[in-house]
Order: C-alpha cells, then structure tokens, then sequence
C-alpha cells in the first residue's frame, strides 16, 4: 500500500516539474520565433499549465477511468478557486482587474454551464468534444483581438530567448516525457488505492488527483502574493478553468468519449457551477475589486464542506 502512495507522489512531482520545465522551453521556442508576448500568454503558456491535467485525463480515458479523467478537471476547477485562490488571498489580498470580471468570467460560466448540459446523459461525446474546442479557439481568437487593440506595443517582444534552440528543443522532449510518465504513474496508483480503500475513483480523482494537478497553479500563485505580484492571479485562475473544461476535456472526449458518472453530472459539477457565482460574488463590488483575507478564509471552509459531503 506504501509503495502507491510513494508512486502517487512521484507522479505527481514528476507532472510539477515537468510542466514547469515544458511552459520554459515552449516559451524560449516561442521567443526564438519571434512570436510575440501577448500571444505566448495566450497559448504557449495557457497550454503548458494545463498539460499536468490533460495528461491525467488523456491517460485515464485510455486506461479505462472515466470518473478519473472528469472529476480531475472538475475536482481541478473547484481547487483552484476554493484552495488556490484562497490560500493566496489569505498571504496577501487579491486585486480583481476589471477584464477578469468583465471578459473571462461570463466565459468560465458559460463553458461550466454547457458541460453540465452535455453530461446530463451520461457521456461526453466527440462532437461534443469538437464543440468545445471550437469554443476554445473563438475564445482565443477573440482575447487576442481584444488584447491587440488594449495593449501597447512592447519594444522587448522581438527579444531573443537566452536559451539556445538545442537546449529548448531537448528539454521540451524531456518534458513531455516526463509528463507522460507522471500521468501513468498517477492515474495507474490513484486508481489502486481506490481500490483499496474502497473509495470510488470519482472520490480519489476530486481530492487527491485534482489537487495535486492544481499544484502548480497553487506554487505559482503563493510566490506571486509572497512577492505582492498578484494583479494577474484571478485572470490566470479563470483562464486554467477555461482551458481544463474546453482544451482538457475537448481534447479528451475527442481522443477517447468519456463516460460520466451520474454522480459527477449531479452533483459534484452543480458544486462547480455554485463555486462560480460564489467566486462572482466574492469578486464585487467592481469598485473595490479585492477578494480579501476573511473571504479566502471563507473559500477554504467551503472546500473543506465539500470534501466532507465527498464522503
């Protein structure tokens, strides 16, 4: 029993430092390309963090563990608000630009809000897949248009990476290595010690698989309030939750359907819904635009209610 447990967490280290290493290289690529920084932000890097959970889907749809594969995105999106976000408010308060409340996160309700509808009938399918992905690249197209328009041109865009194209090209291989790796390890013994506890693998993908996928977000995120850079953090969480239910899943259900546990449909995805008007909520008045140390600390008492109901 031990040795799942250890093999979990090397899975799990192994998705860390591995998605880290892939967002470098990708953004080193990128810059030897010329692309410029705004659409890095977009892509390269929107990708790159949520490589760790489309990897654990992809893995667990071909394995044969469905409930792994949606309740790791849904689980995904409920941490990210309820304990990343939290937690980092509770270091440091949270500014809210008006853009997140404004642009992204009608977009983040919209797209919970359709994947509650497609698996209200037990499945996600491929044209839903490539309904979602669709959505994705309209998302994309339209943050780019917007972002154009908004954003000053920047002299330092054109600047070469440090790296060299060797370098960037290896590690990324290495990365994505990595990252396979780390998905089988996590989604194989995730399973078996589901199976030991006699706990459903839908319970096992929410908590421990979701959170340990959001764990860079959540690294991330720390630093950023230790280091009182923390005006990006809400725009980076809902864009994570935007690409876990429309790349992650898309990709996925495209790749392989995936069939959804009634529980999962019925429960745990209305939770998602709830957690995102509370984030709304949480978010107003736009005047103050702040989420604060008592409401962080409110978020994680409404995870913990949840991981109890879990049971």
């Amino acid at each position: 029993m031990i040795k799942f447990y250890l093999l979990l967490i090397s899975g799990l280290l192994l998705l860390f430092i591995s998605g880290k290493y892939l967002v470098d290289s990708s953004v080193a690529i990128s810059r030897l390309l010329r692309i410029p920084r705004m659409i890095i932000g977009l892509t390269v890097v929107a990708f790159g963090t949520s490589a760790p959970e489309l990897l654990v889907s992809v893995q667990a749809a071909f394995s044969g563990f469905p409930e792994i594969a949606m309740g790791n995105v849904v689980g995904s999106n409920i941490a990210n608000i309820l304990l990343v976000l939290a937690i980092t408010a509770l270091i440091f308060p949270i500014p809210v630009p008006s853009v997140s409340l404004k642009r992204d996160w009608p977009v983040m309700m919209f797209a919970s809000l359709l994947l509650f509808v497609f698996t209200l009938n037990g499945s996600l399918s491929r044209m839903e897949g490539v309904v979602l992905l669709g959505l994705l690249t309209a998302y994309f197209v339209r943050s780019v248009l917007q972002t154009r328009r908004s954003e000053r041109p920047d002299n330092n865009e054109g600047a070469r990476s440090p790296m060299r194209w060797w370098v960037a090209g290896t590690i990324l291989l290495v990365s994505c290595a990595g990252l396979a790796a780390g998905a089988r390890l996590l989604v194989d013994n995730a399973a078996c010690i589901a199976e030991d506890l006699g706990i459903s693998q839908r319970v096992i993908s929410i908590t421990m698989v979701a959170v340990g996928t959001s764990i860079p977000e959540l690294a991330t995120s720390a630093m950023a309030a230790l280091k009182k850079e923390t005006d990006i953090l809400v725009g980076n969480i809902i864009g994570s939750n935007i690409m876990n239910i429309l790349s992650v899943l898309g990709f996925t259900s495209i790749i392989h359907p995936i069939r959804v546990d009634s529980t999962i449909a019925r429960f745990d995805i209305p939770w998602m819904l709830a957690v995102s008007v509370l984030f709304l909520l949480l978010m107003l008045p736009a005047s103050r635009s702040r989420i604060t140390r008592w409401e962080g600390g409110f978020m994680i008492i409404i995870y913990l209610l949840y991981i109890y109901f879990l049971f």
